[in-house]
C-alpha cells in the first residue's frame, strides 16, 4: 500500500475517532443536562427509613432505555440503573420506552410532523434501523433491557405472573434481586399494524400506552390538537393488547380516550405518571371523575415526581399530592410514577427513596 493512501486511512480513521468522542460527550451532557436532580436536602426520618426498608418498592414510569447509558452500571447523570435502584430499595421498575417526541413538546397543544428522537437516535448511534422506524426504536430498547438481563444475575425482565412470583420469591434472600417491565410511551410503534403488537409482546412489552405529546393513529392525545376518542384502529389495537393480556396505560391520552376505553372494557389500567387536578389545576393532569372511575376498577395512579404535575417544588410536593391522592382516591390505587430520565427535574434520583 502506497504511504499516501495508508497517511488517508490513518487521517480518516483518526476523523472518525474524534468525531465519535466528541458524539459521546456531547449525547452525555444533554442527557445530564435534560435528567437534572437539584437536591432539596429533604432525608427520611427514622420510622420513614424503617418502614421503607420493609417495602418492595415498584415504580411505573422511567425513560432510562432512552438515553445512551449501560443500565446495569452505574452513572453519574440522569435518575436511574440498576445500582441505583437497588440502592433505593427498588424491586420492580418499569422501563417506558420513548420513540417519538415532537419539537417544543409542551402541555397544550402538539402536532405530530416533527420529531426529537430521530436526532436523538442518530446521536446516540442507535442501530440504522431505528432512524426511520418508529417500531424498531420500540424493539432496539426492549433489546437492550433483555441484554441488560443477561448480563446482570440479579436482573430479569418481567414477563408474566410466574415472573413475578419468582421475582418476589427471590428477593426474600436476595435484596438485589431487581425486576423490570417493559412499557410503551404511546402505540405508534405499531405503525399502523395490528401484528406490530404481537411482535412487541414478543420483544417483552406488557404496558401499552396510546398517546405521547400527539394525536396518533389510535386517538387523541391530551397534548394533540383534536381532542378525540379512540379511532377505529385504536380500539382494535386496544382489543388485541387485551388478548394478549397487556396493561393499557393512559397517561398523555384524551379524556375522550380515557371515557371510550372504560365503555370498551372493565379491566384494570393504570396511568403511569401523573399529577392530581384537584390539587395541580394544570393541563398535564386529567379530571379527577376520571381516575376516580380508574381507581373504582382496580387501577393504579403514578404520582410523578417533577413540580409540573405537583404544582409544588421538591419533595414535599410529590408527599403533598401523594396524601392527597389517598384521600381522594384511597390508598389501593396510589403508586409511584417517578418519570425518571423523561426530561424531568426531579429533587432526587432513584437513591433518594431510600
Amino acid at each position: 500500500m502506497k504511504r499516501r493512501t495508508k497517511l488517508s486511512i490513518i487521517a480518516i480513521a483518526t476523523i472518525v475517532s474524534v468525531s465519535l468522542i466528541g458524539l459521546h460527550i456531547f449525547t452525555a451532557k444533554v442527557d445530564g443536562d435534560m435528567n437534572p436532580v437539584l437536591d432539596d436536602g429533604t432525608r427520611a426520618s427514622e420510622a420513614g427509613q424503617a418502614l421503607h426498608d420493609q417495602l418492595a418498592v415498584v415504580d411505573l414510569h422511567a425513560d432510562t432505555l432512552l438515553w445512551r447509558r449501560n443500565p446495569v452500571n452505574r452513572h453519574k447523570r440522569g435518575h436511574t440503573d440498576f445500582p441505583r435502584l437497588r440502592e433505593g430499595g427498588v424491586a420492580l421498575q418499569v422501563f417506558t420506552a420513548v420513540t417519538k417526541s415532537p419539537d417544543g413538546q409542551n402541555y397544550e397543544k402538539n402536532d405530530g410532523q416533527s420529531d426529537r428522537i430521530t436526532t436523538l437516535a442518530m446521536a446516540q448511534l442507535w442501530p440504522l434501523r431505528t432512524w426511520q422506524s418508529i417500531y424498531e426504536r420500540a424493539a432496539y430498547q426492549a433489546q437492550r433491557l433483555v441484554k441488560a438481563d443477561r448480563a446482570d444475575a440479579n436482573f430479569m425482565v418481567v414477563r408474566n405472573q410466574q415472573d413475578l412470583a419468582r421475582l418476589l420469591q427471590a428477593r426474600q434472600d436476595n435484596k438485589a434481586m431487581l425486576g423490570g417491565i417493559l412499557g410503551m410511551e404511546g402505540a405508534h410503534p405499531l405503525e399502523g399494524e395490528l401484528e406490530n403488537i404481537d411482535r412487541l409482546y414478543t420483544e417483552g412489552y406488557r404496558i401499552m400506552g396510546l398517546q405521547h405529546f400527539f394525536d396518533n393513529a389510535l386517538g387523541g392525545s391530551l397534548h394533540g390538537l383534536s381532542n378525540e376518542g379512540l379511532t377505529a384502529f385504536g380500539k382494535a389495537a386496544v382489543a388485541r393488547a387485551f388478548e394478549r393480556g397487556m396493561i393499557i396505560d393512559i397517561a398523555h391520552s384524551s379524556p375522550q380516550v380515557v371515557r371510550d376505553l372504560f365503555e370498551m372494557s372493565d379491566r384494570p389500567m393504570i396511568i403511569s405518571h401523573t399529577g392530581i387536578e384537584s390539587f395541580c389545576d394544570v393541563k398535564r393532569n386529567i379530571p379527577d371523575d376520571l381516575l376516580l372511575e380508574l381507581a373504582s376498577r382496580g387501577g393504579l395512579i403514578g404520582i410523578g415526581y417533577w413540580e409540573d404535575v405537583t404544582c409544588k417544588p421538591g419533595v414535599a410536593g410529590i408527599v403533598e399530592t401523594i396524601l392527597h391522592g389517598i384521600e381522594t382516591f384511597g390508598a389501593e390505587a396510589i403508586a409511584l410514577g417517578s418519570d425518571f430520565d423523561g426530561t424531568v427535574t426531579t429533587p432526587f434520583d432513584t437513591t433518594g427513596l431510600n
